[in-house]
């Protein structure tokens, strides 16, 4: 589609919903467009079905309460997700979103799986850092790029949406004629730098967090700037700059998602679940620093302070087949990145640490495994089985994966002014929004990233389908009887 840029005062927009961002957002195109609204969306990346974080991502989604839990029998619901989101954030996420995400999380997800077609299941092999249930679900693969594909199909299919691509949201004003509300104009302009302006009445900004523009970075997250980045390379704080212009107010701008598991060798994610097995980090050296359960964000800060930046994740067989059905780890494998030897020593020769260093690491995690009750010295509590010979090593180093601060929104996703007025038709979603992990790297969860960059895309379609004074809530039918394409 090329929307007709013509404003005249009266005439009707081209859209109802510009989305800004074809990661997460596209959950709010597709839910827009199933309430019969004409939706657009625009994306600066040709390849952003591979090239954005919804994409990198492992592909779970936290859902508490849910009917794939309440068929294995796990107890859970928004509560005690919520009493789960306060506790590793120490008490300092924003309330009132976190309760909102909580809430829809559930919704969300089987909406997913019924609505959009994503073939989800319910992850019981292992509990990420933090929940205090199996809440996370993904889809076979864990992998994010299939979950956007999934997404990306039914968007296609919908008669009433359209793709701009490559093309970047620039400029977005209220219309003259609408000094008060009404439509606004958003520019658009794509690589050549044609600009279009399009007339719409909302704006969803889904563009993530401003990760990678490394001077924002260094300025604000100095503890991390000088880890890789592996994120999206338009995640430049778009959508934050925008918001702001309109009268948007930022919160938790220090707050992000690190991750201590990348291979230095690939570039490609180990993943957790290595460590969540019984699997230890170690630095160069060859010595532990700490508790490895306690989280891969906060944990990415831990290892770049260590010598080198730079460290090795110890695992055995047993371990590395339980993690096979991540995409990310067969990546791993297949590049040739474990270095495998028959023992502790003749692992440490072959990464080149101290044998001693290495064994006694070793020989801590086999004490922990042996019998749980004899203390760790960094408070570790779990480590499924001893490690078995042969063993392997993957080189790791600290990454950042996005930032987790932007701006402030009320829980159905609308983009509060300086004194928490919702500014009317503006939405922002995932990265571009404040999120629930608190102030820094330690209050993120498995999940922080994708809930709110998907359920909070879908509420603002929701909301913007129904009517202003009962805008539609999670669960509710008010959409239901409208034509879905």
């Amino acid at each position: 589609m090329t929307p007709d840029p013509a404003s005249a005062p009266g005439r009707e927009p081209d859209v109802d919903l510009l989305v800004a961002g074809a990661g997460g957002g596209l959950a709010g195109a597709l839910r827009a467009a199933q309430a019969g609204l004409r939706v657009l969306v625009v994306d600066p990346d040709e390849h952003f079905l591979r090239g954005n974080n919804t994409s990198m991502s492992t592909a779970m989604i936290p859902g508490a309460g849910t009917r794939w839990q309440r068929a294995c029998g796990v107890e859970d619901g928004p509560e005690r997700f919520l009493a789960d989101i306060a506790a590793k954030t120490g008490g300092t996420a924003e309330p009132v979103l976190a309760g909102a995400l909580a809430r829809l999380s559930a919704p969300l997800v089987e909406w997913l799986a019924d609505e959009a077609g994503v073939p989800l299941h319910l992850v019981r092999d292992f509990n990420y850092p933090g929940h205090s249930a199996d809440r996370l679900h993904t889809l076979e693969g864990r992998h994010g790029s299939t979950l956007l594909r999934h997404l990306h199909a039914r968007v296609r299919a919908a008669d009433s949406t359209y793709l701009m691509v490559p093309a970047r949201l620039v400029h977005v004003e209220r219309g003259p004629a609408d000094p008060g509300g009404g439509l606004l104009h958003a520019v658009v302009e794509d690589p050549g730098g044609h600009r279009e302006t399009v007339t719409t009445r909302a704006v969803l900004l889904a563009t993530n967090g401003y990760g990678a523009d490394r001077a924002k970075v260094a300025a604000r997250l100095p503890e991390i700037a000088a880890a890789e980045y592996a994120g999206g390379q338009f995640s430049r704080g778009d959508g934050l700059a925008l918001g702001l212009e309109l009268g948007g107010r930022a919160a938790y701008l220090d707050a992000y998602q690190g991750h201590a598991a990348l291979a230095r060798r690939s570039r490609t994610l180990v993943g957790w679940a290595t460590i969540m097995h019984g699997a230890i980090m170690v630095d160069a050296g060859g010595v532990r620093f700490g508790d490895e359960t306690r989280g891969y964000s906060e944990y990415a800060a831990a290892l770049a302070a260590r010598p080198g930046a730079r460290g090795w994740i110890v695992l055995d067989r047993r371990i590395h087949d339980l993690c096979l059905p991540f995409t990310d780890f067969r990546q791993t494998v297949a590049a040739d990145a474990l270095v495998w030897a028959d023992d502790a020593a003749q692992l440490a020769a072959r990464i080149g640490c101290p044998a001693d260093a290495l064994s006694a690491a070793v020989a801590e995690q086999t004490a922990l495994a042996t019998d749980a009750s004899t203390p760790d010295r960094f408070g570790r509590t779990s480590a499924e089985e001893p490690l078995h010979g042969p063993l392997a090593a993957v080189e790791v180093i600290p990454a950042l994966f996005h930032t987790q601060g932007g701006l402030l929104v009320d829980g159905e996703a609308r983009v509060l002014d300086r004194e928490g007025v919702p500014i009317d038709g503006l939405f922002a979603s995932g990265g571009a929004a404040h999120g629930i992990s608190g102030h820094g790297a330690a209050g993120y969860l498995a999940g922080n990233g994708l809930l709110p960059a998907l359920g909070l895309a879908w509420q603002a379609a929701n909301v913007l389908a129904g009517s202003p004074s009962a805008p539609l809530r999670p669960g509710t039918s008010q959409v239901a009887g409208r034509s879905a394409h």
